[in-house]
């Protein structure tokens, strides 16, 4: 199975090393604005718990800007695959299990969201960011790509038009993006709208991140929410791949 998996990880991996370049600075483009914007611009009349705005923000600009790269990196061509390419068929008849063609995928969108973290992190030290850095970061980061990265493999695998799948990013992940403690604390939401966002996996990404960046531990149920998550996700991914192969 291991085999399997490195098979299709493989394949998108010599696809990606083929546009490493062009992949890099793409993904430098929004990040750089949003520190621009709101990191020198709105930061310097916004003032936080933690003092500089610039450090509260870069968080949750990595949460953000992991949940969207592992997500199109996996929904986008997968949808496609299916829909009009058709080469997922190819894997369809290969002699490989539906988990392990998950798995593979997933850890491709995975690395992308890895990658594009990376490259935030550099920028953010440039532009003189200050948070702690170390391997717990790194890991709520990887999980939080996995979460998303299974996230996009359901979508790719349900939804039946380029349309449909614009429209999702748009009602699921736009809200996500700029309500999930990413940009500001929910602690002065109304208490209803705290407790929805609190059952998404992107607040909690944000809530560890700025805890681990800070200095302190994140919460234990920010683990339990993205674990859970990963967990339920691939059992969908399975399902949806057991039911195109009926």
């Amino acid at each position: 199975m291991l085999t399997d998996i490195a098979t299709v990880f493989w394949r998108d991996w010599i696809v990606l090393q083929r546009r490493l370049g062009t992949f890099i600075f793409s993904r430098m483009i929004t990040p750089v604005l949003y520190l621009v914007a709101f990191g020198w611009g709105v930061g310097r009349s916004v003032q936080v718990s933690q003092g500089n705005y610039l450090d509260f923000i870069v968080p949750g600009i990595l949460a953000l800007n992991s949940m969207n790269i592992s997500f199109n990196s996996v929904a986008s061509p997968l949808n496609m695959s299916r829909l009009y390419h058709k080469t997922l068929e190819e894997y369809l008849v290969a002699p490989i299990s539906s988990l392990a063609f998950i798995l593979g995928k997933v850890l491709s969108g995975t690395l992308r969201g890895i990658i594009s973290s990376l490259i935030i992190v550099v920028l953010a030290y440039l532009f003189g960011a200050k948070f702690q850095l170390n391997l717990l970061f790194w890991l709520v980061i990887l999980l939080n790509c996995l979460v998303f990265s299974a996230l996009g493999f359901v979508a790719a695998m349900l939804i039946n038009s380029h349309e449909d799948m614009g429209n999702f990013s748009t009602y699921v992940l736009l809200p996500m993006s700029f309500l999930c403690a990413t940009f500001f604390r929910i602690d002065k939401l109304p208490a209803f709208v705290q407790w929805v966002l609190e059952l998404l996996p992107l607040t909690h990404a944000s809530h560890a991140l700025r805890a681990i960046g800070s200095g302190g531990e994140p919460a234990a149920v920010s683990w339990l929410v993205m674990l859970g998550y990963i967990v339920v996700l691939l059992a969908i991914s399975v399902w949806t791949m057991e039911k195109v192969r009926e």
